[in-house]
C-alpha cells in the first residue's frame, strides 16, 4: 500500500485530466468570441444592405411617396411650392413583416396609408438582399422606419415631397455558442443603418421598384 502511494507514474496524465477542460473552455470560447463578432458584424452589413436599397426603391409605406405638403402648416406659416418641409411635419412610420405580408404603423398623412403586400413588394425586396450577407435572418426581425430628414420641397415635380430619413433594423437575432453545445443561446444586440432616401428625378415617384 505505502508503495502505491509513493508511485508517481501516471501523474502527467493525472494532471493533464484536470487542466484538459480549462484548455476546452478557452479555446472554445476563444472560437465563441470570434464567432460572436462575426456574426454581430454580418448583421451589421445586412442593414447596410438593406438600407441601401430601401433608399433607392419605392417605400413600403406608398404613401410617403405620394403626399402633397403644399398648404400644410409648419409652424411659422403654411407651405408653398418650394418650401423646404421640416423634419416634424413628416410622419414617423414603422414597418415590419409578420411572415406573411408585411404591415406599417404610424402613417397620420392626408393620403390613405397604402402597403404593397403583393409579390415581391418593397419590403421583401430589402430582405432578400439582406439575406444575401447573413442568409437565414428572419424576414419578422427586420424592421424598417421612415421619419422626417428635413429634406425635401413641397410641390417638388420632380419626385416626393418629402425626402424621408430611412432606418434598417434587425432586431432578436439568435447566437449560440460552441461552449454551450449549442444548446443556449443568446441574442445579438439591435442593430441598423439609415440613409437619407435619394431624390431621383428620373420618375414621377421619386424612387423605383429595383435596385441594381
Amino acid at each position: 500500500m505505502i508503495r502505491l502511494f509513493l508511485d508517481t507514474r501516471g501523474a502527467s496524465a493525472a494532471e493533464f485530466a484536470l487542466v484538459l477542460p480549462l484548455l476546452m473552455i478557452l479555446t472554445l470560447g476563444t472560437i465563441d468570441a470570434g464567432r460572436y463578432f462575426w456574426e454581430l458584424s454580418r448583421a451589421k452589413k445586412a442593414t447596410q444592405y438593406g438600407v441601401r436599397i430601401a433608399a433607392v426603391t419605392d417605400p413600403v409605406e406608398g404613401a410617403i411617396a405620394t403626399e402633397s405638403y403644399i398648404g400644410k402648416a409648419n409652424g411659422a406659416g403654411i407651405l408653398r411650392q418650394g418650401d423646404i418641409i421640416p423634419a416634424a411635419l413628416v410622419p414617423t412610420v414603422t414597418c415590419t413583416h409578420d411572415g406573411t405580408n408585411p404591415s406599417c404603423t404610424g402613417w397620420t398623412g392626408t393620403n390613405a396609408s397604402s402597403v404593397d403586400t403583393g409579390t415581391d413588394n418593397p419590403f421583401e425586396e430589402i430582405y432578400d438582399r439582406m439575406e444575401v450577407m447573413f442568409p437565414g435572418i428572419g424576414i419578422e426581425n427586420v424592421v424598417i422606419r421612415y421619419e422626417g430628414s428635413g429634406v425635401g420641397y413641397a410641390g417638388d415635380p420632380h419626385g416626393p415631397d418629402a425626402v424621408p430619413l430611412i432606418t434598417v433594423e434587425l432586431r432578436n437575432q439568435q447566437f449560440r455558442p460552441i461552449t454551450a453545445f449549442l444548446l443556449a443561446s443568446l441574442n445579438l444586440p439591435n442593430v441598423g443603418s439609415s440613409l437619407t432616401a435619394e431624390d431621383s428625378a428620373t420618375h414621377n415617384t421619386g424612387w423605383g421598384s429595383q435596385s441594381n
